[in-house]
């Protein structure tokens, strides 16, 4: 499966930005599904999930309460909804998809595709 994530951009703090990522090649409708960041000079770090079954969705700590991920099956996207974006959210943001159905994925390792990144800038 390809991913192409796209939506990022300059952004005030405060504002809110919606992330979309685009599968192609396969159908992901029952893959677990998840959004990750890396910041320039840090790791990657986890910022949602959301289950190959849809039942469950999990998010990062620092992005609880103002991220949302969500997925339209009928359009093969999923989408991360930021809200009340912060400086320290800049970062490149990524996409991945993960086929096993096998619970629920947190770690990037448990992701075996991924997106080319979008870029999220944040100015104070």
């Amino acid at each position: 499966v390809q991913l192409q994530a796209s939506g990022g951009g300059l952004v005030q703090a405060g504002g809110s930005l919606r992330l979309s990522c685009a599968a192609s090649g396969r159908i992901i409708s029952r893959y677990g599904m998840g959004w990750f960041r890396q910041a320039p000079g840090k790791e990657r770090e986890f910022v949602a999930v959301i289950s190959w079954n849809d039942d469950y969705t999990y998010y990062g700590d620092s992005v609880k309460g103002r991220f949302t991920i969500s997925r339209n099956n009928a359009k093969n996207m999923v989408y991360l909804q930021m809200n009340s974006l912060k400086p320290e959210d800049t970062a490149v943001y990524y996409c991945a998809a993960d086929p096993r159905r096998l619970g629920v994925p947190l770690r990037d390792v448990e992701f075996e595709f991924w997106g080319q990144g979008t870029e999220v800038t944040v100015s104070s």
